[in-house]
């Protein structure tokens, strides 16, 4: 397990960029993707959608481990964004950069000419990022809401939304949150909403933080309708019931006018602070990663003996479900102390009795399904090839339950103890879809992930579907999934690629989606990490 030196925040903003749009300017945004080997890249973090921007300043951080001992190539990309799908491949692309991790964090700030490829400049347009450490796991609460803001409207009233800003060293200012624009209201009341500390104020409590209200315009020619100045030690000041309240001055205005008073008055209604743990906290606090897997033995697949056959085992000893278990299990084999994996099949028929199977454990014991390491996966999945009958259907659902049946148990302890990864490897024709559909929304609860490997050349629209990027997967009744547990990945993409290539995009979502099951549920790591004062 590379030690991860620490996480550092980018901080991304563009100048004229490329006009993609008929009748009006770009919405851009920006994606960081990272180098993952064999010409191939990984999507680390993308920043929000500005619209009708052509010199986006972009709120979103985008977060990235920093690991000194690695040259971690990054790509950023900008696109012009006119539809709602997660692809960008049918967007615009205003441009990008390659370059390095290390080159970002050894310049204060970091600017260079867009790309449309190679040696072709994107117009004029240009990025700049700069970093910041992330050291300190504080994250900032607030509620805040407007009362008799100014009328910016000819014909409603304003479309109020929010910009906060720190102060820099230089003394310039720089954006950390933007609100939703709430339309046609001078009283409005934003979401509650959350800021890592660090990107809030650097962590000091006294740092100057400029806060603007501006009424939104949808060619982005936003109006100012005033601006307060204040710091988190007078925020911090709000109680239930009693909100501090700073008067929002437009200074052109007041300038103007001696009988101006103000634009409206900023009240914040409440400010918390509370420690936020990283994934490195809860398994450096004790937290067991418990790996399982699950192998398609359906006979589309075709016949192990033929050459054709996904579970055909080469010459050199390895087919695709092999790369996949290795590929996978190596990384998370770590975080297992036991190193005791169960393995199970589905879609078979099974001796003595030769009925097919759903859940049969690949070494033949299932009162013990556990195989020691990810050797011992492997060579319980050589034996049983030769002694089992490929059959069908396709169901992942009694696999899921298996899993989710011991997350539940895990559960009930109330504590950080331990997450369930369950791999399952298929050539993607699932039967049960419904059935796979409500499994999935149940486990959303629970402390498991589910990663699905897809196989061959089929048709993934199903696995796709399942993983829930478009959009909230839901069951047949309707209940949505309570977080996004499942991660599909083609295994077609990596043929060619090194082993690393594939685990790399394959974990890659399940730290996050660990970190936000104990966050949904309020427990800290079982060994919390101690604070260092700043």
């Amino acid at each position: 397990m590379a030690a991860c030196v620490s996480r550092v925040e980018l901080s991304v903003s563009c100048r004229s960029l490329l006009d993609k749009d008929l009748r009006s300017r770009s919405d851009p945004l920006c994606v960081l993707l990272q180098d993952a080997g064999g010409g191939r890249w990984a999507e680390l973090d993308r920043t929000e959608r500005i619209k009708n921007c052509q010199d986006p300043e972009f709120c979103k951080k985008l977060v990235v481990d920093y690991y000194f001992e690695k040259v971690q190539k990054l790509k950023f990309g900008v696109y012009d964004i006119d539809n709602k799908t997660f692809d960008l491949n049918d967007d615009d692309y205003l441009g990008g950069i390659e370059c390095t991790l290390g080159q970002v964090v050894s310049s204060s700030v970091f600017t260079r000419p867009l790309e449309l490829k190679q040696g072709k400049p994107a117009g004029k347009g240009t990025i700049t990022i700069s970093a910041e450490e992330i050291k300190d796991t504080r994250v900032i609460y607030l509620e805040i809401e407007a009362r008799n803001l100014d009328k910016k409207d000819f014909l409603g009233k304003s479309d109020p939304f929010l910009e906060f800003y720190k102060q820099g060293d230089a003394g310039t200012w720089q954006l950390v949150y933007r609100s939703e624009v709430i339309k046609n209201n001078l009283n409005p009341c934003w979401r509650k909403f959350s800021v890592p500390l660090q990107t809030f104020c650097g962590g000091d409590f006294n740092k100057p933080i400029k806060v603007q209200c501006s009424d939104h315009d949808s060619d982005g020619s936003h109006d100012l309708i005033g601006a307060v100045q204040t710091t988190l030690v007078q925020m911090q000041t709000a109680t239930p019931g009693s909100p501090v309240e700073f008067e929002c001055i437009h200074p052109e205005k007041k300038q103007k006018k001696k009988s101006y008073k103000n634009s409206g008055i900023i009240r914040v209604k409440s400010c918390k602070i509370e420690t936020e743990y990283s994934f490195l906290d809860y398994v450096m606090g004790g937290c067991q990663i418990n790996f399982t897997v699950g192998v398609d033995f359906t006979a589309s697949n075709g016949d192990p003996k033929s050459p054709d056959s996904l579970h055909h085992i080469s010459p050199d000893g390895i087919n695709e479900y092999l790369i996949a278990i290795w590929s996978v299990g190596s990384v998370v084999q770590d975080y297992d102390t036991d190193k005791l994996f169960p393995a199970f099949g589905f879609g078979a028929q099974v001796p003595p009795s030769w009925q097919v199977s759903h859940e049969f454990a690949l070494n033949f014991n299932p009162s013990n399904p556990y195989c020691p390491g990810i050797q011992g996966i492997v060579d319980a999945y050589r034996q049983i090839l030769p002694q089992i009958r490929l059959y069908g259907p396709t169901n992942f659902s009694p696999i899921i339950n298996h899993v989710a049946r011991f997350a539940a148990q895990s559960m009930q302890q109330g504590t950080a103890a331990h997450y369930y990864i369950l791999l399952i490897i298929t050539d993607g024709e699932i039967t049960d879809l419904d059935q796979t559909r409500q499994a999935i929304v149940d486990a959303s609860k629970l402390p498991m992930s589910i990663i699905i490997v897809g196989v061959g050349e089929a048709d993934f629209k199903a696995m796709e579907f399942l993983d829930g990027d478009n959009g909230v997967l839901k069951s047949v009744t309707g209940e949505p999934a309570a977080r996004d547990i499942v991660q599909f990945v083609p295994f077609g993409q990596f043929k060619n690629a090194p082993r690393e290539a594939l685990s790399q995009v394959v974990l890659a979502e399940v730290p996050k989606q660990l970190v936000s099951y104990y966050k949904w549920k309020g427990w800290p790591p079982l060994k919390p990490p101690e604070i260092k004062a700043m």
